[in-house]
């Protein structure tokens, strides 16, 4: 059974209280509901981490590389200083998309730049948690089985 790996880094824990106003009012748990209904049905296992822990993610995005399974990585506010991160997607050779709940372009300015981006298959913003279901979709589109690997 393939896998994907949804990452979540610093302070989306504290989704459903954390400015909801930007993050909306749902919480991790049902951010992760959600996920696992959508993967139910394409017949993929779900591992689903936060951690406020630059080091654990690092950690996990070399295991999900190791297993050959793709990750959507929510880096939260590492995604803008990170460069451990990005060696590891690198190291790891690890397929990414990156996301984020918000429009990062439209807040304040230190948002706008990546460390991840250059090394993430894809990026989608902007769209609230809709923003991981668009992620996985991509990854395992739902009218076909899909590999968990990216089209060339």
């Amino acid at each position: 059974m393939p896998s994907v790996f949804v990452l979540n880094g610093p302070n989306l824990n504290l989704l459903g209280s954390r400015e909801p106003a930007t993050y909306g009012s749902e919480t991790l748990a049902d951010l992760e509901a959600r996920l696992q209904s959508a993967c139910d049905q394409r017949g993929i296992e779900l591992v689903f981490r936060q951690s406020n822990h630059e080091g654990e993610l690092v950690a996990w995005i070399h295991d999900a590389g190791a297993a050959g399974a793709p990750v959507i990585l929510n880096a939260g506010a590492y995604t803008h200083s990170s460069i451990a991160l990005r060696d590891a997607i690198s190291g790891a050779n690890a397929d990414v998309v990156e996301v984020h709940i918000s429009n990062v372009h439209a807040r304040e300015h230190f948002r706008h730049r990546s460390m991840i981006s250059a090394v993430a298959r894809g990026v989608i913003l902007g769209f609230g948690l809709r923003s991981y279901e668009l992620a996985l979709e991509a990854l395992f589109p739902s009218g076909g089985q899909g590999s968990g690997r990216f089209l060339p």
